[in-house]
């Protein structure tokens, strides 16, 4: 699926966009509103972002989780063969060692990403600052066309400003491309 970012200028504008996709099959489930005015989200029955969509807390588990598994299979590995304990201690031991590393980076990330903005989200920052309403619409691939289309010939004030994919990338940072460090 793609995810389509359309900025528009009031929330009277978001609602008409949401009455159009709702006729042409688009659900709640695909269609998400991010705004300053949430009250005024829930007052026209708008469906709003969620948590995941407002904060970096999958991306950042992700990235812990690589990060716990990574330190914790390098110190795993490293005891057992370098140490006297390599021997003695049966293999559950070890594996247990790894999983905790694993689920300890991965509680980790999850912390630091309660504290980040959505790093799909943080080039829309400063415009949901000053008062503009954020439209996540999900589509599959061969319907994308036909919501641009309807979009840009129904509701010229939704600004188009992008797509991207619906699947949180670990490596991925907010300019899109793959970074590993």
């Amino acid at each position: 699926m793609k995810r389509l970012y359309y900025l528009t200028p009031t929330l009277q504008s978001a609602e008409r966009v949401s009455e159009s996709l709702h006729e042409h099959g688009v659900t709640d489930w695909h269609f998400h509103i991010l705004s300053k005015d949430e009250a005024g989200l829930t007052r026209r029955r708008l469906h709003s972002a969620n948590v995941l969509h407002k904060l970096d807390l999958i991306h950042s588990m992700e990235r812990g989780l690589l990060c716990g598994g990574l330190l914790g299979g390098s110190f795993v590995i490293t005891a057992m063969i370098f140490s006297e304990l390599g021997d003695l201690a049966p293999p559950a031991v070890w594996i247990a060692l790894l999983v905790f590393c694993v689920l300890a980076g991965t509680w980790i990330g999850g912390m630091a990403g309660v504290n980040m903005e959505n790093y799909k989200i943080r080039r829309f920052h400063d415009a949901i600052d000053k008062g503009m309403h954020l439209l996540m619409i999900d589509v599959p691939k061969e319907d994308e066309a036909v919501v641009k289309t309807l979009l840009a010939q129904q509701h010229p004030d939704a600004v188009e400003q992008g797509e991207d994919s619906t699947i949180i990338n670990p490596f991925t940072s907010e300019d899109g491309k793959v970074h590993i460090v």
